[in-house]
């Protein structure tokens, strides 16, 4: 079905901005309304899931080395419990890639532009990740390895041009309330941690599959590290103000003002926000197309991919109304229902593979 290849670093530079591209702009202020001055220590305990989520989807991959979840998961439960399951991991993917549209577009219409309609800013991205897609598992590759830089970068400029505005005592008392308040502030971040489940969609694609643990394993790392940083520079400068803000790494980039030449890099902001969704989406779009057409038994995914763009609009455009209503979804919803169906689930099919294996060989 996808003849193309990737190598085991592409899909990490892949994974990378999938999992960031969403969080850095919004789960500070998530996460600050839960752990206060210790929101830099609840990315380092969400990101235990991450590494878990990375171990058992490879574990299953040394199982099934061609396949995805969608095909072995009949192999391992039989034929009517796999495709139950698959059908419960293809909707989640498919309710998830909506909401990532219509997250993307209320940042976009909500800090830029304001009189734009949200349907255009939704359908120009989604047409764009589908001839990506159409593309295959290589264009995407090839497009993060080009935009990685533009990810980045920006971010790294941020945390340097902001320093003057650090106040380091916003970091104090650390754990003042015990370490209950960053064990809660950690639950919506490991929510995006368990998206790391998309590897299972791009293992059986890789040139050298022999090293996909470790790149997997180093893009949880990279992702805790980034998510660190991020909440420690909105926290120097935001301070206890960072609960009450919508998007607080946009109104930390706000305080840059150095020479009055480097001033208003809100633009920076949006570019980190469009170049991060747009690989995430096509990351999820994907996965998605690939494995509806393996639970039909397609010989090829493209035909479906269209099909699709207008599914993920009118998704997107009716499942959540407002911003109001995606934070809720986002603190509600993601955090159970993420880890429930790419990490949980997966690992009862790890558990039941390898008893099986034990009772066959018995």
């Amino acid at each position: 079905m996808e003849k193309e290849k990737i190598s085991s670093l592409q899909m990490a530079i892949m994974l990378y901005p999938s999992i960031i591209a969403t969080s850095i702009i919004s789960v500070p202020s998530i996460i600050a309304k839960y752990a206060k001055n210790d929101l830099w220590i609840s990315p380092i305990l969400a990101s235990v899931i991450g590494f878990a989520t990375v171990y058992i989807a490879y574990e299953l991959h040394k199982r099934y080395p061609k396949q995805t979840v969608i095909q072995f998961s009949e192999q391992i439960v039989g034929r009517f419990a796999g495709r139950i399951i698959s059908l419960m991991i293809l909707s989640f993917y498919i309710s998830g890639t909506g909401h990532i549209i219509r997250g993307y577009s209320e940042f976009i219409v909500g800090s830029f532009l304001i009189n734009t309609p949200i349907s255009v800013i939704m359908t120009t991205m989604v047409i764009l990740c589908a001839f990506a897609v159409q593309g295959g598992i290589e264009v995407i590759g090839r497009l993060a390895q080009l935009f990685l830089p533009v990810f980045i970068l920006p971010i790294l400029i941020f945390f340097i041009l902001l320093s003057p505005d650090y106040d380091m005592k916003n970091i104090f008392p650390i754990l003042s309330e015990g370490i209950m308040p960053p064990i809660q502030g950690a639950i919506v971040p490991g929510g995006w941690y368990s998206e790391f489940f998309l590897i299972i969609f791009l293992l059986p694609f890789l040139t050298d599959g022999n090293k996909a643990r470790k790149y997997g394993m180093i893009s949880v790392l990279a992702v805790m590290v980034t998510l660190v940083m991020v909440n420690l520079a909105v926290l120097f400068v935001l301070g206890p103000t960072t609960p009450s803000k919508n998007f607080p790494l946009m109104n930390a980039t706000r305080y840059i003002s150095i020479a009055e030449f480097f001033e208003n890099l809100e633009s920076i902001a949006m570019a980190i926000w469009i170049v991060g969704a747009f690989i995430k989406i096509s990351v999820f779009y994907y996965a998605t197309v690939l494995g509806t057409a393996q639970w039909l038994n397609l010989s090829n995914y493209r035909v479906v991919i269209w099909p699709f763009a207008i599914i993920f609009i009118e998704f997107a455009f009716w499942s959540i109304p407002s911003s109001a209503e995606y934070t809720a979804y986002l603190t509600s919803v993601v955090p159970f229902y993420g880890p429930l169906v790419q990490t949980i689930i997966p690992l009862f099919l790890l558990l039941i593979a390898i008893v099986r294996k034990k009772l066959t060989a018995n």
